[in-house]
């Protein structure tokens, strides 16, 4: 085997680890839908063993602690899922897997692993899941692990099956550093965007939940009222994007200089350019109706999901099927 079929090898293992990922965190979500049901017997419970008309205060003192304890485990079942701790333990080593896989490729290739469609899904997903665990050590996004590694698999299910093309030399055009430091940058934009996408995903749904909650109406996704609040959901996709938007608008203009020295002009109008561009202005319009026009709840959520929308466009869409100075899918 060369080193082109043992990063194909180390690609595959990483998606089989990433989908027991998706399996160990999909059971955590099925475990708080079931804790949620049981909090309101065990509460009900740890107040009926207070009852001070037993005759048995020691047994009764007793079974109050325990239940209690039920109650609070079923309330709180966050931090104490062992699927949980699993789910983000295969997750890493899947990042390593997935990490060896980009690093082989560029070393057979002998450049950086990112000048084709299949290279940019490679390396793209991979600043995805590296943005994802990152956030983890600042703050608890671990309810986050179905939706990311989900997301995960599938771009590198159709990059594996419809992108995948042999290690050729790099046009002329794309013979520069701007290579390394423009799709680098871009990419990792790109991770942010997918994690405030993700927040605000589940921002929204959480919205719904508590207007239901507030009317007094049954909610069917329980497990939600183990999750964070829209609000904290909401700041901590708009944190998210604000990054993903200083990359963005980085990439923009280093995109601009690259052209300049590769066509000899600055903006040309291209498919590209102009999707490029189209993205910054969505953000940009997120985060100044956001700070300005007060923008909050379901109406910035949208906007980041329309954002990070125009970004899978313009990677899967205009990539593939739109010709222009950027064709450099390889396909």
């Amino acid at each position: 085997m060369n080193l082109n079929d043992l990063s194909i090898l180390s690609l595959y293992s990483a998606m089989g680890v990433y989908m027991l990922a998706f399996i160990a965190f999909s059971i955590d979500l099925a475990r708080r839908s079931s804790a949620v049901d049981a909090a309101p017997a065990a509460a009900q419970f740890a107040a009926t063993a207070g009852n001070p008309t037993s005759t048995e205060s020691g047994g009764t003192r007793t079974l109050t602690r325990i239940s209690a304890g039920i109650a609070n485990d079923a309330a709180m079942p966050y931090g104490r899922s062992a699927s949980l701790r699993v789910g983000v333990s295969l997750t890493g080593l899947a990042w390593a897997l997935h990490l060896v896989a980009t690093v082989l490729r560029g070393i057979a290739a002998e450049r950086v692993p990112w000048a084709n469609m299949y290279e940019f899904a490679m390396i793209g997903t991979l600043l995805i899941m590296t943005v994802f665990l990152t956030a983890l050590t600042r703050a608890d996004l671990r309810f986050l692990g179905t939706f990311v590694t989900g997301l995960v698999l599938i771009l590198l299910g159709i990059a594996a099956l419809r992108y995948y093309v042999e290690i050729a030399p790099l046009p002329p055009a794309l013979q520069s550093v701007w290579l390394v430091i423009h799709v680098f940058v871009a990419s990792l934009g790109t991770g942010y965007f997918a994690l405030g996408f993700a927040l605000s995903a589940v921002q929204l749904i959480q919205f719904r939940r508590e207007r239901l909650v507030a009317e007094h109406r049954p909610t069917r996704l329980r497990f939600l009222a183990t999750l964070p609040s829209s609000a904290t959901l909401e700041n901590l996709a708009y944190r998210s994007n604000i990054i993903g938007f200083v990359l963005w608008t980085f990439t923009l203009i280093a995109g601009s200089v690259w052209a300049e020295q590769a066509w000899g002009r600055y903006w040309g109008w291209d498919t590209k350019e102009v999707w490029t561009f189209i993205i910054w202005v969505i953000y940009a319009g997120y985060i100044h109706a956001r700070a300005t026009r007060g923008w909050r709840g379901s109406r910035s959520a949208w906007l980041s999901i329309i954002g990070f929308s125009a970004v899978l466009f313009n990677f899967g869409i205009v990539n593939v099927f739109f010709t222009g100075l950027h064709s450099y899918s390889g396909l």
